[in-house]
């Protein structure tokens, strides 16, 4: 399967190293929490930007007689993660679109209620989102969608909710593997195996270490940030993850769940997909032609994809360029 090379890494703007989003939750019922942040959008005449009301109401730019408003973008991490892990590419979005980045239930500042781990609770999480920060507003707002590992299987799950409303869908690296078949395992044994290290958690400062030597050029104070964010600090100077173990155990349920050759055949946008290093035995390209073989099967468009078999699964930290770019390649109207 050869990759799409559509995805240009000079079409994402720098990124805006000075601004600071600003934190929102919205309620759903019953009274459960979902967090996200702003990072806002391109600055209009007068400091304001695409969405930010003043005195006379929105100032979306007008983007031409009979024109549809540009979708802005929603971003969805994942397992374990916040909604800083996508820092480095919010940074570069913002100055090209309206993006928001949300904490999955469960996760960061969201609510880790006992319940509402389904694929519909998730998805209308997500919908809750979309319309609680003003990504769509009016009847006419459609938004992008991307996610990172379980993240892209929420926002799956969303965008064929969206329907028509959805602008894109941008998968990074998952959201195309039914993990029940391709692991074999139950989903608390796969849980399992994602258990930190003791030595790892000892003190915050060998966490740190350990997420800094993934890779050091692309460790920066953005990234310490976005980590810290995962773990807190005890007492005993030990630190532990933020995700409750009943979180994760509800998640990766969730995940098992999922059937990539079902529910993208369903959505009526157009999906892109990034990869990062294969796996051995191929597990990720086996499931990438399924699913593109039940794209064509339903008369949708096949996956734009881009591999990057270098990297690790960290994308949004190793490729934040790459990632902007897939994200506003698709984001005009399919």
């Amino acid at each position: 399967m050869e990759a799409d090379d559509a995805f240009d890494p000079g079409a994402a703007p720098p990124p805006d190293t000075d601004v600071e989003p600003e934190g929102f939750v919205v309620v759903l019922e019953p009274n459960d929490r979902i967090h996200f942040l702003d990072w806002g959008g391109p600055t209009e005449p007068g400091g304001r930007t695409e969405r930010d009301p003043g005195p006379g109401g929105p100032t979306e730019r007008d983007p031409g007689p009979g024109a549809p408003p540009e979708p802005g973008v929603l971003l969805v991490h994942g397992l374990g993660q916040t909604a800083w892990s996508w820092i480095a590419v919010a940074r570069r979005l913002r100055r090209a679109r309206r993006t928001v980045a949300m904490d999955l239930r469960g996760h960061g500042l969201s609510d880790a209620p006992t319940s509402g781990y389904e694929p519909e609770t998730l998805a209308d999480d997500v919908l809750a989102v979309a319309e609680g920060s003003g990504l769509m507003a009016t009847p006419d707002d459609r938004i992008v969608l991307a996610g990172h590992g379980f993240g892209a299987i929420v926002a799956a799950w969303a965008a064929a909710l969206l329907g028509d409303r959805c602008a894109g869908l941008v998968l990074v690296d998952g959201g195309w593997t039914d993990l029940a078949a391709a692991t074999g395992q139950e989903s608390d044994e796969f849980a399992r195996t994602l258990d930190e290290p003791p030595e790892i958690l000892r003190s915050m400062t060998a966490f740190l270490a350990d997420r800094r030597a993934f890779d050091p050029g692309t460790w920066d104070a953005d990234q310490e940030r976005a980590a810290r964010t995962t773990v807190v600090e005890t007492h005993a100077g030990r630190v532990v993850p933020t995700t409750r173990p009943h979180v994760l155990a509800r998640s990766v349920e969730a995940m098992f769940a999922f059937r990539p050759t079902v529910v993208l055949p369903s959505i009526e946008a157009s999906i892109a997909a990034l990869t990062a290093a294969d796996d051995e035995d191929g597990t990720s390209d086996r499931a990438l032609e399924a699913a593109q073989a039940a794209l064509e099967a339903a008369g949708r468009r096949p996956i734009r994809l881009a591999r990057f078999p270098t990297d690790g699964h960290n994308l949004l930290r190793y490729r934040p360029r790459e990632v902007a770019a897939a994200v506003l390649a698709l984001r005009s109207a399919p």
